[in-house]
């Protein structure tokens, strides 16, 4: 069987030259490749109590809804502002040329559950340090922050320090 990052896709200077892009779509179009994804993330949660799984919009759905129902956790979406129907709570967050916001129902996360946040990628760590705010604001705790990768030379790490957090793959430039 291939190894993990065997099945990511990696495009040389995308989108700018000197950037190495790395295309999950690849592990997503591979059923051995999703598996393998999907029971490495599940792993690494051994031994983790929790209640809910959180995801971040869109990649977070992709892995997150897997790992919640795997391990018979309820999931919970972080979308794009305006996604969501009922009454939420929002926070912004800076992105390379301008900002975005986040939002959560109110009535997602209630308060003293232990919850898992999972996406795709951390890069910078704005989008997962907003939704940690969110999380916490709903009075959860977060237990531990769940990446397929990382990309170490953004040091989004270092803006989650406080957390748990593991990346299944590690990328050392940008």
């Amino acid at each position: 069987m291939k190894k993990l990052e065997e099945y990511v896709r990696e495009i040389p200077d995308f989108p700018e030259k000197g950037i190495i892009f790395r295309d999950i779509t690849t592990v997503l179009q591979s059923p051995e490749g999703l598996k393998l994804a999907i029971d490495e993330m599940v792993k690494v949660l051994d031994g983790v109590e929790f209640d809910v799984v959180a995801g971040t919009e869109s990649r977070g759905f992709i892995f997150g809804v897997p790992i919640a129902y795997t391990l018979e956790k309820a999931f919970v979406p972080i979308r794009k502002k305006g996604k969501l129907p009922c009454e939420t709570i929002s926070a912004k967050y800076d992105l390379e040329y301008g900002s975005a916001e986040l939002e959560m129902h109110k009535d997602s996360i209630l308060p003293g559950q232990k919850v898992v946040l999972v996406d795709d990628l951390i890069a910078t760590g704005g989008t997962i340090e907003a939704s940690v705010k969110m999380i916490e604001q709903l009075g959860g705790t977060v237990e531990k922050i769940v990446f397929l990768m990382e990309l170490a030379g953004l040091k989004g790490r270092e803006r989650l320090k406080k957390y748990d957090v593991v990346s299944i793959l590690r990328y050392e430039g940008k």
